[in-house]
Parts: C-alpha cells; structure tokens; sequence
C-alpha cells in the first residue's frame, strides 16, 4: 500500500497540478493587489470612493458589505481576461494553423449510416459496419473533414 501510494504521488500529471494550483495561488495573490493597489484607487480618482471594502447598505437594520464583492469582481474579471489573452487566444490560434479546433479529434462520416466516427476508428459506433482506419501518417489517406 506505501509503494502504490508513493507511486501515485510521484505520477506525472498530480505534480504538475500541484505546481498549478500553487502558480495558480501566486497569480491571484499578483491580481488581488493589483486590484487593490491600482485599480481601486483609479476608480476612486473618477469616482471618490478610495476603499471598496467599506461599501455597504443597511435594510432593516442588517448591513451588506458589497464592496468585498465588487473588489472579487474586478478581480475575476482581470484574471479571466488574463487567461483568455494569454492561454486560450494563444493555444486557439495554434490550433487554427493545425487545422483544428480545442476540442475536436479528426472524424470522418461512416460511409452507412453518415455518422460522425473518429477517423483511426475501424468499426463505426452506430451502426457497427466495418471501416478502413485512417492514420494522419498515411500519406494516401484522403482529408479528413474538420
């Protein structure tokens, strides 16, 4: 049990989530004083609120802070746009010089029932007719449709 346990910490893909979340950590740590040292107190330059934290409003007596919820809110949105510009438009674009999409694998049309199958697939999943694998390193291979 403490060797499969050892192996499962040393397993590829758990480290590099580790060092994700931690990187991840770091990075929202980066964006939340950003958000507090710069981009708060250009808001409260237009608009002369220089703390958000101390917004609030009372109803019968309870009081909302929402000023947390507006500093969390700029917060996302700086790091959602973060990783839209620097992650997904970047691998996007890659892809597109590929030829393909994030999330699509090669696929071709069965030939019986015009099913969409994965292209190295040698049995169609629908209608289960027999079907010629199609491997990218085939260089007789006709294109497959994206």
């Amino acid at each position: 049990m403490v060797k499969e346990f050892k192996e499962f910490l040393l397993r590829g893909n758990l480290i590099e989530l580790a060092v994700a979340v931690v990187i991840g950590v770091a990075f929202n740590a980066v964006i939340q004083a950003l958000v507090k040292d710069l981009i708060t107190p250009l808001v409260a330059a237009v608009g002369g609120q220089p703390n958000f934290a101390s917004l609030y409003f009372d109803v019968h007596g309870s009081r909302f802070f929402y000023g947390d919820f507006v500093n969390a809110l700029i917060s996302f949105v700086i790091l959602a746009a973060v990783v839209f510009f620097l992650v997904v438009k970047p691998v996007n674009h890659m892809l597109d010089r590929l030829g393909r999409t994030a999330n699509e694998d090669p696929v071709r049309e069965c030939p019986e029932c015009m099913s969409k199958v994965p292209a190295a697939a040698s049995r169609c999943a629908y209608c289960t007719s027999s079907l010629t694998p199609i491997t990218s390193e085939d260089p007789a291979a006709p294109a497959m449709p994206s």
